[in-house]
């Protein structure tokens, strides 16, 4: 299993997105069971863990995830990749200059102490702000990197000519956006300029919020407080029916290769592109295991060409898109059936 790169930093080529311990999928586990969880994915030969201040806001608080991540790693702390992000939705008011950098540099350090360390690793901008430029925030970051308090940053639901304007200021080193098979816009510019520039896609949600993994039908009954798949555009009833085809397609691979159609659908992605790095969440250890063996799992030239001719003619029904800011979301455009 060779390791993938981030900027200067080498993690797995697949990580753990750990939103689903505090927030997005219904019930939350008892505290005890997330931080042994991730335990486990470190003792299986996972070094990239991933969250944010926001993930915990909506049923706890702040910092939520970060404080169940912190406490979970601080015994190996200096062996794993941390990544965290900073939310602009957060900011009181529109904010510039040093105001803004000191609001910023408050949120970082409040993360650096629920994550018990000196420096996060990877520092995202959560969304782009509407009314402040992206050189704005990518000379504050370049900051944080000069003072060590992060040593990479990164950016999350952008296209190409957002990294493009932040690169100018301070290159880039990561870019967390939604791709998966049946979200495939990073392929038309992200990934391009991505590959040419050095610059990683961490995508999340990398099998659709379960969709991909064949476990989800028409009659799958989402909870009803805190669950993001009661707004995921493929998720409908309606969508489910018609993107089955290609669930169709991966429960055959899976069973031919002896895998699960998760562990397909991120073997798929692993073999297109060498500078992706997946962050499947879920908030069940056996799950996430499962999404980490991916990485034992290598599509040969012709099975990853039958999903390619596959996905030349198949039309993906529910669309969800790749760029957001402070002030949209993909949630308000989604009608639930």
């Amino acid at each position: 299993m060779e390791k993938r790169s981030i900027g200067q930093l080498k993690v797995t080529p697949i990580g753990v997105g750990c939103m689903g311990f505090s927030h997005g999928y219904g019930k939350i586990p008892e505290h005890d069971y997330s931080v042994a969880a991730i335990r486990a994915a470190h003792d299986f030969g996972c070094n990239f863990f991933d969250t944010a201040e926001g993930y915990g806001e909506q049923l706890f608080y702040t910092g939520h995830n970060e404080e169940i991540l912190g406490e979970a790693v601080q015994d190996f702390r200096k062996d794993v990749v941390i990544a965290t992000k900073f939310n602009p939705r957060a900011l009181p008011e529109t904010l510039t200059g040093q105001k803004l950098y000191n609001f910023i540099r408050e949120r970082l350090l409040a993360s650096l102490l629920r994550l018990k360390t000196d420096f996060v690793d990877i520092y995202y901008l959560h969304r782009t702000h509407d009314d402040i430029p992206i050189e704005e925030f990518a000379e504050i970051y370049k900051k944080f990197i000069d003072e060590g308090l992060i040593r990479e940053w990164g950016l999350s639901q952008v296209e190409t000519d957002t990294i493009e304007r932040a690169c100018k200021i301070a290159p880039v080193a990561a870019v967390q956006n939604l791709y998966n098979l049946v979200e495939r816009d990073c392929e038309k510019n992200v990934f391009p300029y991505s590959l040419e520039h050095k610059i990683a896609v961490i995508p999340f949600s990398p099998i659709s919020s379960g969709l991909l993994s064949g476990k989800i039908s028409t009659q799958t009954q989402f909870e009803k407080v805190d669950d993001v798949r009661n707004f995921v555009p493929q998720l409908t009833k309606e969508n489910i029916e018609a993107n089955q085809p290609l669930i169709d397609l991966l429960t055959d691979l899976a069973n031919q290769k002896h895998a699960t159609n998760a562990q397909i659908s991120l073997a798929w992605m692993l073999k297109k592109y060498p500078n992706v790095i997946p962050i499947p969440g879920s908030k069940n250890r056996e799950r996430i295991l499962e999404n980490l063996g991916a990485w034992n799992v290598e599509l040969s030239d012709s099975e990853f060409d039958r999903i390619e001719k596959f996905l030349e003619t198949f039309e993906v029904k529910g669309h969800r898109g790749i760029v957001e800011s402070n002030s949209t979301t993909f949630i308000k455009s989604v009608e639930v059936k």
